[in-house]
């Protein structure tokens, strides 16, 4: 596949100097089957003004080569590749996103074989410039699941409770791969630190906006084409054994695990949260070590819910079999 060229601009441009972009970051690891699909749909997007900054984790397939041709239709200036640290893509993700050179008004994680719709990125744009200056702001969105041909086989799980803190310290809301943010967010999550010990860049990054005062917009309407295949590293939940695969997991006591990681980053920025994020914290903490009545008791103070009937069940089978 030949890269695209591109048009020197549209009227949807970020007006000014490169600080105005919008940065996509982008990890890369043996992507050569997909990768040129992606960047081809960035390329396409109605918003114009962006940058890609790639992070490869040492691909020795032909993803190097191909990242190479678009840079050079493209120019140095709109696409740019560095090493990645070799420590999973979770890690490689925050390394991007807190590296010191990284600068923009707007940031988007993107996955290297994904189909992003046209107007993703100025549909979250829209609703991040809305926002107040300084507020911390995250875009997320449902997604539509295809297949390695490009065809639709479902869709990710609509959640239509609020997405709050609450939610965030025991559930991820959306997939990285739909998420832009705005420069507060992006210097909160270089605050708590590239090496911050999480259990996912996406998560991490909606517990941290959350929890600090800062606003998220779930939009219902996909704006990614995630791809589904046997050699991705994360796939969708949106199946009936997929969940039931979660809630086992949970049981199992992977998920006490998950909240020790996210509880213990937490303290990096915990001068950061809100006093309402500080009591439920704090409410969260202490039920989680507490005998059996003070467990239930707690984590109903707490406020923490999941989105659907089956993650709450899970929940609550957790909390009074100490897997919380």
């Amino acid at each position: 596949m030949q890269p695209p060229k591109l048009s020197n601009g549209t009227s949807n441009d970020y007006p000014g100097q490169p600080s105005n972009r919008l940065a996509i970051l982008m990890c890369t690891h043996f992507g050569e089957r997909f990768l040129a699909r992606q960047l081809t749909s960035i390329a396409n997007q109605t918003l114009k003004n962006w940058e890609v900054r790639v992070s490869d984790d040492r691909s020795t397939d032909k993803t190097l080569e191909i990242l190479d041709e678009y840079r050079k239709q493209w120019g140095d200036e709109r696409l740019s590749v560095r090493t990645g640290p070799g420590q999973g893509f979770h890690a490689n993700f925050l390394k991007l996103a807190c590296a010191p050179d990284v600068l923009a008004k707007y940031y988007a994680f993107a996955d290297q074989d994904d189909i992003w719709y046209r107007d993703k990125l100025e549909t979250a744009v829209d609703w991040l410039d809305r926002l107040a200056p300084g507020v911390p702001g995250l875009y997320c969105a449902r997604t539509r699941l295809i297949d390695l041909h490009d065809r639709e086989v479902g869709l990710s799980p609509l959640f239509e409770r609020p997405v709050s803190f609450r939610n965030a310290l025991v559930q991820s809301v959306a997939g990285g791969n739909t998420m832009v943010f705005n420069e507060a967010t992006r210097a909160l999550l270089a605050e708590a630190g590239a090496d911050v010990d999480v259990q996912t860049h996406d998560w991490w990054t909606y517990i941290v906006v959350t929890g600090c005062g800062g606003q998220v917009f779930y939009d219902s309407r996909p704006t990614v084409g995630y791809r589904q295949h046997g050699t991705n590293l994360v796939g969708s939940n949106a199946s009936v054994p997929g969940r039931i695969r979660r809630a086992a997991r949970m049981l199992a006591g992977r998920f006490r695990g998950m909240n020790d990681r996210n509880l213990a980053a937490l303290q990096r920025i915990r001068h950061r949260l809100t006093p309402d994020s500080e009591k439920v914290v704090e409410e969260f903490e202490r039920a989680r070590q507490a005998g059996l009545v003070g467990r239930i008791t707690g984590v109903s103070r707490s406020g923490v819910y999941c989105h659907t009937r089956l993650g709450n069940i899970g929940l609550v089978t957790a909390t009074i079999l100490k897997k919380l």
